[in-house]
């Protein structure tokens, strides 16, 4: 999850799977990025989607994905390190309740220590 404008560096590349450049901001999301290019499961894949109307701010979820059967799933890119920090909480918190909201329950974290 990054603020909307995030200004760091970035990395474009072009995925089969994704409609749009893919921009990635750090390993957790390049790598879970080619993960998600290889699994059967996934269809379509949208990086950094927009969440319009969040009480803490302007920010972006980091994979939107459309599954075989249709339904979407949702993945934040977090590092271990930052999980318990209270801002991290809260954003995590409402990232998932914004998706549940609009009907996604299939919602989760990518962990550095996972991928």
């Amino acid at each position: 999850m990054r603020k909307k404008n995030f200004k760091g560096r970035c990395e474009k590349r072009k995925i089969d799977k994704c409609v749009e450049v893919c921009r990635t901001y750090d390993p957790i999301q390049y790598a879970y990025a080619d993960l998600l290019q290889v699994s059967d499961e996934v269809t379509e894949i949208s990086c950094n989607i927009p969440l319009d109307g969040l009480e803490v701010g302007e920010h972006t979820s980091d994979f939107v994905c459309i599954k075989a059967n249709g339904d979407l799933i949702v993945r934040e890119c977090v590092h271990r390190r930052l999980l318990m920090k209270p801002l991290t909480v809260k954003l995590l918190d409402a990232s998932r309740d914004y998706w549940l909201r609009h009907g996604v329950t299939d919602w989760g974290l990518v962990i550095d220590e996972e991928v």
